[in-house]
C-alpha cells in the first residue's frame, strides 16, 4: 500500500513541474496575410514535444471555430484570433507576451 502513495507522490511532482515549465514558456502571437490577402495567426515559442503542441493546437482549433496546422513548432490558425487566443492560452498556463 506504500507504493502506492509514493507513487502517487511521484505523478503529483512530476505533473507540477509539468505546470511550472509550461509558465515559464513566453509565446508570442501574430498575424500574417497568406494567398489571397488571408489571414492567419501565428502562435509561437513553445518548447514543448511535437505532440502536445498538436494537443494545444486542437483545443485552440475547436475553441476558435477554425482549421490549423502544426509547423515548426508553432501554431497557425486560420483567420485573425489574436485577441481571442492569448486568454485561451493563459486559462493552459502558458505566458503570453503582449
Amino acid at each position: 500500500m506504500s507504493n502506492d502513495d509514493s507513487l502517487d507522490d511521484l505523478l503529483e511532482e512530476l505533473d507540477s513541474q509539468r505546470d511550472l515549465e509550461t509558465a515559464q514558456q513566453a509565446l508570442s502571437i501574430r498575424m500574417e496575410s497568406r494567398r489571397y490577402g488571408k489571414p492567419v495567426t501565428i502562435v509561437d515559442g513553445f518548447d514543448l514535444p511535437q505532440s502536445e503542441i498538436e494537443s494545444v493546437a486542437s483545443d485552440l482549433k475547436s475553441a476558435m471555430g477554425t482549421g490549423g496546422t502544426v509547423d515548426d513548432g508553432r501554431i497557425e490558425l486560420q483567420g485573425d484570433h489574436r485577441t481571442r487566443v492569448p486568454p485561451l492560452l493563459r486559462e493552459r498556463g502558458f505566458d503570453v507576451r503582449d
